[in-house]
């Protein structure tokens, strides 16, 4: 019986840290396949491995210390969990405004010691013509290396995987993970399925801040990432914060017209005001008490 698509499943179910711990007795082919959340632990940028290309490469070319870099470890003949990866990265990355190559990099590790550059080139071609947007093709690399290279660089990032000599494949969980600039773990996003947001407010995390834009920056500070989901969630605390410098700001812009009138007007014209109103008090105490000069038209007559 083909049990690939039962060891994709699990490996699925395995990727998410919290179906993860509900899945206690796990199969043999899924035992100890986990991602392992390693965020602050720097990669060994100075690994060796082979382009699409067929050129002996470092992993530090990859990164710049100005571009996140988004990392996955997928295979070319998987039967299954690769694929739907991949074409979900791309899915997410398609609802980005920001383009691959130019504001951020994506970097595939095949965990197949096995797999050829030809191989690679096939993948990385087939992704690409996904993603659809020209001038990219730098932006996205596939590696493929020796077994030595590939262990250092998956234990490294906490991605555990085994390879099942029955069926010439390899069981393995699905996710990606988030490296700052000068290759420093900064997020895992579990799954298949990125979302815009949750893709976009990683690249701004792992730049700190040097992505995106102020709306943004409000944005990274009412959500905090969820290590248990892998997404950003809501800081209801951040968000009060937030909606009371909102309301002092807005507050500031519309009082502030007004009293900078107020203040161009100056004494002068307080001081007209008060004597109107001087005036006026002045006329209306009893006649008796009036003084003729102040309100000389207001008297009348006196009688014989």
């Amino acid at each position: 019986m083909n049990r690939s698509p039962f060891v994709c499943l699990l490996a699925l179910l395995a990727a998410s840290p919290g179906i993860g711990q509900i899945v206690t007795d796990k199969p043999d082919e899924v035992a100890d396949v986990e991602i392992v959340d390693h965020r602050g632990d720097r990669l060994p940028l100075e690994l060796e491995f082979v382009d699409s290309t067929g050129h002996v490469v470092q992993l530090g070319q990859f990164f710049d210390g100005e571009r996140a870099v988004i990392l996955s470890f997928n295979y070319a003949s998987c039967p299954m969990l690769c694929r739907l990866q991949l074409n979900g990265l791309v899915e997410g990355l398609r609802e980005l405004d920001w383009n691959a190559g130019e504001n951020y990099r994506v970097v595939s590790i095949s965990i197949d010691p096995s797999e050829t550059p030809q191989q690679a080139a096939a993948s990385k071609q087939q992704h690409l013509n996904a993603y659809g947007r020209a001038g990219t093709g730098d932006g996205w690399v596939f590696l493929t290396g020796d077994a030595e290279n590939i262990r250092a660089a998956t234990q490294a990032a906490g991605f555990k995987y085994r390879y099942i000599p029955e069926n010439r494949e390899y069981s393995h969980a699905a996710g990606v993970m988030i490296c700052t600039p000068d290759g420093q773990l900064s997020q895992y996003l579990y799954g298949v399925r990125f979302d815009r947001e949750t893709l976009r407010l990683s690249l701004i995390d792992a730049t700190s801040g040097r992505m995106g834009t102020a709306l943004d920056q409000l944005l990274l500070f009412c959500f905090s990432y969820d290590r248990s989901t892998g997404q950003y969630t809501p800081v209801a605390r951040n968000i009060m914060r937030a909606a009371a410098l909102g309301t002092v700001l807005t507050l500031t812009v519309c009082v502030a017209p007004f009293w900078f009138l107020s203040m161009r007007r100056g004494p002068a014209s307080s001081g007209r005001v008060s004597a109107e109103l001087s005036d006026e008090t002045a006329c209306s105490v009893p006649q008796r008490l009036r003084d003729p000069e102040t309100c000389p038209e207001r008297l009348a007559p006196e009688g014989d």
